[in-house]
This record gives structure tokens, sequence and C-alpha cells, in this order.
């Protein structure tokens, strides 16, 4: 059942929401652009970020390095440039999906492979967890997914009230419902009815539930939620792979993964994290290298950072 969309308060004309109100209708204005231009927009900002010194930069170089030894210097350098290039691409491509009209986003491109096994596992009752990762395109890619399909999502909640109103707002347009991270009966009440729900685990934080897994061959703290939901749910988990193609996007849904959950968290953890980092193989400039993925370390090895 499709969730309420979130109920308007006075408190969010307060003064301290003006900012955040601004931000709202500057994104709004630039979605009514054409994607031609937004792309391009987009990857002129992106340019002059990369040309920025500064702390995400920093973190960019060092996870490239971590993750792709095996390349020169000059080759991870190409990366890092073209990657931080894709940031500025990013924000275009959220404030598309975010507010975009559905014209704007039937008009994109996409191509979109393996929808009979979502089709399949719903047919047979059972909910479905798209497991992704947090490609620069993560938002515009589920909403171009749910033009064929009803999806959910679970996202962090934003600072400011205001403008958590206006995105959770905007995202309920095209999806079935949005769960926080604190809304774990919701969630997994929705997957036992049979819904499909879209997330990305690839993300440190720093959370109880987290355990040390390979990513890249290198230890990283990952949230166990594949496990638990699936284990909670009774659902299927089906890889999500998206990417930017030359004139749109080309979007693939893998078969559920057997045996899916085991007995043995950390295995099916590390299981999750092998297929994002295949994905990110397949696109590496652009994936969120600027998050700090390997921020916590096991006990006893130094920060990386």
């Amino acid at each position: 059942m499709p969730q309420d969309r979130p109920t308007f308060r006075a408190a969010l004309l307060s003064p301290l929401h003006w900012p955040a109100w601004l931000g709202v209708a500057a994104i709004k204005l630039i979605a009514l652009l054409p994607r031609r231009w937004l792309m391009r927009g987009g990857r002129i900002v992106g340019m002059l970020f990369a040309r920025l010194p500064g702390e995400r930069r920093h973190v960019a170089a060092i996870n490239l390095a971590l993750c792709f030894p095996e390349l020169d210097d000059a080759k991870r350098a190409a990366m890092l440039e073209e990657n931080l290039c894709d940031a500025g691409a990013m924000l275009a491509e959220f404030a598309l999906a975010w507010m975009g009209s559905d014209a704007a986003i039937a008009r994109i491109p996409v191509t979109i492979d393996g929808l009979e096994h979502l089709h399949a596992a719903r047919e047979s009752g059972r909910g479905v967890l798209l497991v992704g990762a947090h490609f620069s395109h993560l938002e515009l890619c589920a909403r171009l997914v749910s033009q064929r399909i009803r999806i959910a999502g679970m996202y962090r909640e934003h600072a400011d009230a205001a403008f958590e109103w206006a995105i959770k707002r905007a995202r309920l347009r095209y999806a079935d419902a949005m769960f926080a991270k604190n809304e774990l009966r919701a969630t997994i009440r929705y997957l036992k009815n049979g819904g499909t729900l879209w997330y990305a685990p690839d993300q440190d934080m720093r959370g109880k539930e987290s355990v040390f897994a390979p990513f890249f061959g290198i230890p990283a703290s990952t949230i166990t939620a594949t496990h638990h939901l699936a284990r909670l749910s009774g659902a299927c988990v089906i890889p999500f792979f998206h990417k930017r193609t030359e004139d749109g996007y080309a979007i693939r849904l893998e078969a559920p993964l057997d045996d899916f959950p085991s007995a043995d968290v950390v295995a099916d953890t590390a299981r999750v994290n092998a297929c994002i980092e295949r994905m990110v193989r397949e696109a590496p400039t652009q994936y969120l290298w600027l998050h700090k993925r390997f921020k916590t370390r096991p006990p006893g090895q130094p920060g990386v950072y």
C-alpha cells in the first residue's frame, strides 16, 4: 500500500528553514532545464570541482589507490579527474530525479535487462530486495525503474526538516514508500506483503549491526541489513546495477542470490560486497569514491584517511 505523503506543518515556514526552501526552489528550477543542458552544466561544475584541492579529493584519491593498486599513478589520476567531474553530473541527476516531470523522465533513453527476475519473484508472492550501490545516478535510475514497477527505498533523513519534507514528498510521487533507517518494522512488513525495496548497503555506517567484509580486498565495515531483512521478511535478494551510457542509462537486474540468507551473516555480507565490487568495476569512475568507505578500521589497524 502506498505511503502517505508527509504532512506540512506551519513550523516549516520558520526563518530557520529559509535556506532549505531556497535550495529546494533552486533544485526545482534546475530540473526544468533540458536534460542535455543539465548534464553539460553538471560536467562543467564537476570540472571546476576537480580543480579545487580539498578533503573529498584527498578521500577519493586514497580510495582509488587502495582499490586499484594494479594501476599506475597516471591512470589513477585520470580516474580521479573523471570521478570528480562525475560528481557534478550527480548533482544534475539528483535534481532531475527529485523534481523532474514525468514527461521529462519518460524522454530519458534507458535499457532495463532482467525484469523477468523481478516479475518472477513478485508473482511467487515474495518481497524483493534490490541491492545496489552508491553510484552518482542512483536516485535517477531508481526513478527510471519505478516507471516499470513500483518500488520503495531506504534513506537517511535530512537534518533540516523543511528539506526532508520537500524531498520525501517529491520521492513519494513515484515511490511506494520511503523508509528511514530506523523504520525496520515497517520495512519488513512492506517486504512481507510482496513489496520491492531498493537500497544500497555500501557505506561505512559505524553501527553495531556491522561486520568487516572484504571490499576490493580490504576489510570494510559493512552493515548486515541485507542478511537480516531477507531473513526476517523472506524476501529474495536481486543485485541491481546501473550505469550512465553515451546517450542515457543501462540498468541490469540479476538473478536472485542462491541460498540467501545463510546461517552465516559474515559470509552473506561478503557475498553482497562481492556483488557491489563487481558492479563498481564495470563503471569505476561513476562510483561515489568521495565517501570514506574505509573510515572504520579493524582493531589495531591505523586509519587510512
